[in-house]
């Protein structure tokens, strides 16, 4: 399968936190990539997702509208509703708090999982 995207991805460890449906709760994910036009995140956990969701990228001290082009599982692909400027150098991974959050975001993963599988031993 070729690869079908025409602009380059830069590769993240952000935080991230999605809004589905003008909902004031969010849910944390971690931004794994992102462009001027889309990013890859990974949820907590996979759920029901609508079509468009609204993407604060803490980091970046942004929020951006975003459309799901794809969902599989707890990881999406968004598309921006308007093109935002990514520099380079902001996403750098080197960064002790980024590696934190994305080790706490890991774990939590984590933790779901475990529960998920202690609750289907208990069936």
């Amino acid at each position: 399968m070729g690869e079908l995207r025409h602009l380059m991805r830069h590769q993240s460890f952000l935080r991230g936190l999605v809004y589905f449906n003008g909902s004031s709760e969010p849910v944390d994910c971690l931004i794994r990539d992102v462009s001027a036009h889309c990013a890859r995140i990974i949820l907590c956990h996979a759920m029901t997702v609508p079509g468009s969701v609204e993407l604060y990228i803490p980091h970046l001290d942004r929020t951006e509208r975003a459309y799901v082009e794809w969902h599989r599982g707890s990881e999406l692909s968004l598309r921006f509703s308007e093109a935002i400027h990514i520099h380079s150098a902001s996403l750098e991974t080197n960064n002790l708090a980024q590696r934190i959050a994305q080790l706490e975001f890991e774990l939590a993963s984590l933790r779901q999982a475990v529960k998920r599988l202690r609750a289907k031993t208990r069936l």
